[in-house]
C-alpha cells in the first residue's frame, strides 16, 4: 500500500474536518500571534478565534493517519524495531513558529500534524529515505498524497545541532469521501536513535530551563547550554560519519575536551539524571487507547496522561484545547496529544515528557570516555 491508497483507514471513526475558510484560519492565527505580542484583542474574539484554529489543527488528524501508516510500513520492512509516533502541533509551537516567520499565514504552516520515525541506525535512515525517493520518482502524482519538500538536516545540521531528515506531503487522495482534507500537509521526520536522544535531551532542558534552546531567537538563553549542545551534535555526528555541526570543532580531541568542560561545568550527568529521577508519574489505564495527552508539570514534576479510544477523537481535540487554554499563563505547563500503537512505545517515543534522558547521558559517556 502506497501514500493515498487509504480505503482502509476506519471509515466509521469520528475524523474532523474543516469546517472554515483559509481567510478564517489565518485571521485566528494572526489574533494568536497579537494575543502573545501583548497587542490589544477585543475579548469577544478570542474564543471564536482558538474554536477555528481547534478545528483546523484537528483536521490534520485524517492525513496525518494515512500517512504515517504508510511510513510504519516502509520503516518496518527496513527496520522491525523502528519506532514510529505521530502528534498534532502544540498551540504554544505553533504561536512560536508564527512569531518568528512574520510572513507565515496559520494555513500554510507544514508541520501542523506530524509523524516520525525513529530508525536504529544511519544505514537505517539512509535506506528509508531512498525509499520515498525512488518512489517520489516512479509512482504517479495522481490519487495520493505528494511530496511537497523536504530538508536534509542530516547533510546540512542546524547550528543548534539538530539533525534529521524531513519530508513534507499534501494530502490528496482518489476517495471522494477523502476529497475534505486534500492540501493540507503533514510532515515526516526520519532520525536515528542517536539524533533522538540528542533531540530529547534538548526538550527535557528547555522544559526544566525555560530556555528556547530550539528557537530562532536565543535571547534569554544560557549560550554554554546552546554550546553543549552544538558539541554533542557534532560527537553523534562524528560517531554516525556525518556532517559535524558548524562552527564546531573539527578536530576530535579539541571537541572532546571542549564537551568535558562544559558537562563539567554545567553537571550535565546529575542535572539531567535527577530531572528523570524526580518525574512523577501518573498513569490511567491505557486499555484499547491509541491517543493520549501528555501534561506535564515541570514545577511539580508531574506527568498526567490521559488516554483516548478511537471513538473519543473530539473529546480528546476538546480537552487538549482546554489544558493549553487554561496554561497559557503558565509555561511550566506543557500539553501534547500523540498516537501511538501502545503505551510502552509513548514513553519511548516521547521521553521527554516522561523526563527519561538515559540514551542521551549515554551518548555523553561515549564521546568523552
Amino acid at each position: 500500500m502506497e501514500e493515498g491508497e487509504d480505503s482502509c483507514l476506519p471509515l466509521d471513526m469520528a475524523w474532523i474536518k474543516r469546517q472554515y475558510s483559509k481567510g478564517q484560519i489565518d485571521r485566528a492565527g494572526a489574533l494568536l500571534v497579537a494575543l502573545n505580542s501583548e497587542m490589544l484583542v477585543p475579548a469577544d474574539e478570542v474564543d471564536p478565534a482558538f474554536v477555528v484554529i481547534n478545528n483546523w489543527r484537528s483536521a490534520h488528524s485524517y492525513p496525518l493517519q494515512a500517512i504515517k501508516m504508510n511510513l510504519l510500513r516502509r520503516a518496518k520492512k527496513i527496520d522491525s524495531e523502528a519506532l514510529i509516533a505521530q502528534r498534532l502541533k502544540r498551540l504554544p509551537s505553533i504561536t512560536l513558529k508564527l512569531i518568528h516567520n512574520p510572513n507565515m499565514k496559520l494555513s500554510q504552516m507544514q508541520d501542523i500534524g506530524g509523524c516520525r520515525a525513529v530508525m536504529a541506525t544511519m544505514k537505517d535512515v539512509k535506506k528509508l529515505v531512498r525509499v520515498y525517493e525512488r518512489s517520489r520518482i516512479k509512482n504517479p502524482r495522481h490519487g495520493r498524497p505528494i511530496q511537497h519538500a523536504h530538508d536534509d538536516y542530516i547533510s546540512n545540521p542546524k547550528p543548534d545541532g539538530y539533525r534529521s531528515y524531513h519530508l513534507i506531503f499534501k494530502y490528496q487522495s482518489k476517495y471522494q469521501d477523502k476529497k475534505a482534507f486534500e492540501g493540507q500537509r503533514i510532515e515526516i521526520q526520519l532520525r536515528s536513535r542517536l539524533q533522538h536522544a540528542w533531540a530529547t535531551a534538548v526538550e527535557t532542558v528547555q522544559t526544566f530551563t525555560g530556555q528556547a534552546l530550539k528557537a530562532k531567537i536565543k535571547a534569554g538563553s544560557d549560550p554554554e547550554w546552546l554550546r553543549f549542545f552544538a558539541l554533542m551534535g557534532s560527537a553523534i555526528a562524528l560517531r554516525e560519519g556525518c556532517a559535524l555541526v558548524p562552527g564546531t570543532p573539527q578536530n576530535e580531541k579539541e571537541l572532546v575536551q571542549e564537551i568535558r568542560h562544559l558537562a563539567s561545568k554545567l553537571a550535565v550527568h546529575d542535572t539531567l539524571s535527577a530531572w528523570g529521577f524526580a518525574a512523577q508519574r501518573v498513569m490511567s489505564n491505557p486499555g484499547d487507547a491509541k491517543t493520549f495527552l501528555l501534561v506535564l508539570d515541570s514545577n511539580k514534576k508531574t506527568l498526567v496522561t490521559t488516554p483516548f479510544r478511537a471513538d473519543e477523537l473530539k473529546k480528546a481535540f476538546e480537552m487538549y484545547l482546554k489544558v493549553e487554554k487554561d496554561s497559557a499563563e503558565h509555561p511550566e505547563i506543557q500539553a501534547v496529544l500523540v498516537s501511538v500503537d501502545s503505551i510502552a512505545a509513548l514513553e519511548e517515543a516521547y521521553p521527554n515528557y516522561f523526563l527519561d534522558t538515559n540514551a542521551f547521558l549515554d551518548a555523553m559517556s561515549e564521546a568523552i570516555g
